[in-house]
């Protein structure tokens, strides 16, 4: 008998002996158990990964005598002809050969034809991409509306070349490449079944080799054997894959962390033995730079896919973050000037060179870098060393860090704008001027949204004695500020306040949901907003001024104990009726969304509560015709704004600024005083 090779030898024929694919495999199966058949497949992934594999199992599947299962018997005749490639009932088709529509037309006359042996005819269409555009289009009718025992099976490498009206006829799966890790352990399992001696690192070799696909690296297993008479040695698989010996790159590396030269061209010249593509060892030490850097940050995501995952994490340790980031970034350099070299080999020396050359200078305190333990935060891991420790100061005050001295605005400007002169001459330091101690900003009382307590202007502080340690002449300190009170307008768009309950099921409202999906992006973006407000979005102005009941609102409303998404409601309603104890509210339909049962209740508990009485409230979504608490806020912000700017813009120092200099107002740079004073600024 002749000689059969591994890649034929070890394809396998059933589920169970497939390698990898588990996210296909697992439809597959459940489709066949359930008996949820589609009637055309299609196989997309590159070469050597189990598309045609996969769709003569699913033929042996579906025509077994045992019955339609995942599990073929594997010894019936159908069974048998399939694996030895003669059932006449599975047609294989290479459309790389026959593309033109006249070949399409005959397969679809022999469609119309029951399966001679089988209880399903296949056809296995291998490389579909290559079909003609006209062949598509003879094909649509038949791949969308087949007979009952007809199935497609369609495996391509290329699946953007296929149209849309394909694509929607088929049951799409994407196999992927096959990792390193997995190929090793493949053919680890098969060399042994074989009785073939072989050592690791070759296995490695092959798997890095083969770029994904287990056919190759099958191939490439019967030529390394072929090559190293009977057996697999590194040794024989590195000089018949022409590949660089990677223990070479650590240690160029390893003299670089020594800053030995001699070492270092030692290295070079075994390198230029071998006759190898110096820009691709410069690749090489890339990529090893690169794992050493994720090692540093991460040590658990460096992967085992050229199985040195312990020489990268003992490189990480020894290496300090900055040479390697410096090596990395010379190397990038090195590579791209490569080619102008007058000599490759020169070339690379001279980029080693120059990083032994330019690296970061040596200290005896230079901190070495700390691998973080697997899995475990270094504060769980240490718990003895504290986080943050607070300081204890014994009747001295904490010095802070050296900032700039805030300055109390003066009169012709309210706030601080940005101002872009044109750039000018040095003229020469100036003098540093004479910073006074800092005012208690005076904040005038504004209302801005209702349901906020008005909140006073914090009383200055008295300013501590200074500490015993002197401190530069031109260091200011800054001045310790309370917690600014919190922004009310943030309550425009915010969503539910942590103390109110969910609305309940009756009460959801069901908006258009996200075609991609909840994401761990989404919760992440849900987590900052919740930690730092959105700016709120301003209500559009009313159409007429408040009065009548619409002005009692308006008066009301700060008097209410709410807040949060039922403070957002009521700031957008306004009271259109007061028969009594039946009180009418309009709400702007912008706000429906936020608007249940849930909120009106306790709206309605607020009014009792502050009226000592029981009212029967209603709100309907009509958008008011006067002004509602919200616009109020709006409109007050704006006018406090347009004052600012027109403020900043009559002083006569930036007039002359401008005059002058031909500088520039950037009016988003200004705010009023007291938008600055709530910000602790």
């Amino acid at each position: 008998m002749s000689y059969q090779v591994l890649a034929r030898k070890w394809r396998p024929r059933s589920f169970r002996e497939m390698v990898g694919q588990t996210h296909v495999l697992k439809a597959l199966i459940n489709a066949l158990d359930n008996q949820r058949l589609h009637h055309a497949y299609l196989f997309t992934g590159t070469r050597g990964v189990g598309k045609t594999t996969i769709a003569r199992i699913i033929a042996k599947c579906l025509n077994c005598e045992t019955g339609i299962t995942s599990t073929p018997c594997g010894t019936c005749s159908v069974c048998r002809e399939i694996d030895e490639g003669r059932f006449v009932d599975l047609i294989e088709i290479d459309a790389a050969s026959r593309t033109k529509v006249e070949d399409t037309r005959e397969l679809l006359d022999n469609v119309q034809y029951a399966p001679s042996r089988g209880r399903f005819k296949v056809y296995l269409i291998d490389e579909v991409h290559m079909l003609s555009t006209h062949s598509f289009n003879a094909l649509l009718k038949t791949l969308e509306e087949p007979p009952p025992y007809v199935k497609f099976i369609l495996a391509t490498t290329d699946p953007q070349k296929l149209p849309a009206t394909i694509l929607s006829r088929c049951l799409q799966f994407s196999l992927k490449n096959m990792s390193p890790e997995r190929v090793v352990e493949h053919l680890s399992h098969v060399l042994q079944a074989e009785n073939v001696p072989f050592e690791p690192d070759a296995l490695w070799l092959l798997g890095r080799a083969a770029d994904g696909s287990m056919r190759d690296a099958m191939s490439l297993t019967d030529q390394a054997i072929a090559f190293g008479e009977g057996k697999v040695l590194a040794a024989d698989v590195r000089a018949m894959l022409g590949s660089l010996d990677h223990g070479q790159v650590y240690g160029v590396l390893q003299a670089l962390l020594e800053g030995d030269a001699r070492a270092l061209l030692e290295a070079v010249r075994n390198l230029a033995e071998q006759g190898p593509d110096w820009s691709g060892v410069l690749a090489e030490m890339l990529n090893v730079l690169h794992r050493v850097a994720i090692a540093q940050a991460l040590p658990e995501a460096v992967d085992n896919g050229q199985g040195d995952r312990d020489r990268v994490l003992a490189l990480a340790s020894a290496l300090p973050a900055e040479d390697v980031q410096f090596y990395y970034q010379m190397g990038l350099i090195g590579r791209r000037d490569l080619p102008l070299a007058p000599d490759p080999r020169g070339g690379f020396e001279m980029v080693l060179l120059r990083m032994l050359a330019f690296r970061p200078a040596d200290t005896d305190d230079a901190p070495k870098p700390v691998l973080k333990p697997v899995g475990i935060s270094q504060a769980t891991a240490d718990p003895a060393t504290p986080v943050a420790a607070p300081a204890v100061v014994d009747k001295a005050p904490a010095v802070e860090l050296p900032q700039p001295a805030p300055v109390a605005p003066t009169p012709q400007a309210e706030a601080a704008p940005v101002v872009e002169p044109e750039p000018e001459p040095e003229l020469g330091p100036e003098p540093a001027p004479e910073v006074a101690a800092p005012e208690p900003v005076v904040v005038e009382e504004v209302i801005d949204l209702p349901w906020e307590e008005p909140v006073a202007a914090p009383a200055p502080e008295p300013v501590p004695a200074p500490a015993p340690a002197p401190v530069a002449a031109s260091q200011n300190t800054q001045p310790a500020y309370d917690e600014p009170p919190f922004d009310p307008s943030a309550y425009a768009s915010a969503g539910m306040d942590r103390d109110d309950e969910p609305p309940m099921d009756e009460d959801y409202y069901g908006g258009e949901s996200d075609p991609v999906g909840f994401s761990y992006l989404d919760e992440l973006a849900e987590h900052v907003q919740e930690e730092t407000p959105a700016a709120a979005p301003e209500p559009l102005p009313a159409a007429q001024p408040a009065t009548g009941l619409a002005l009692q609102w308006l008066e009301l409303f700060p008097q209410l104990p709410v807040s949060g998404m039922t403070g957002n409601i009521a700031a957008n309603c306004t009271l259109m009726a007061a028969d009594g104890d039946d009180w009418l509210l309009h709400l702007d339909p912008g706000q429906g969304a936020l608007f249940n049962t849930t909120q009106q209740r306790r709206l309605n508990e607020a009014l009792n509560q502050h009226l000592g009485r029981t009212l029967n409230l209603r709100i309907e979504l009509i958008r008011p015709e006067q002004e509602t608490p919200a616009q109020a806020a709006s409109r007050k912000r704006a006018e406090r704004q347009q004052d600012a700017v027109l403020s900043i813009e009559q002083d006569p120092l930036i007039q002359q600024m401008i005059k002058q200099f031909g500088a520039t107002v950037r009016q988003d740079t200004i705010e009023p005083v007291e938008a600055l004073a709530s910000q602790g600024q």
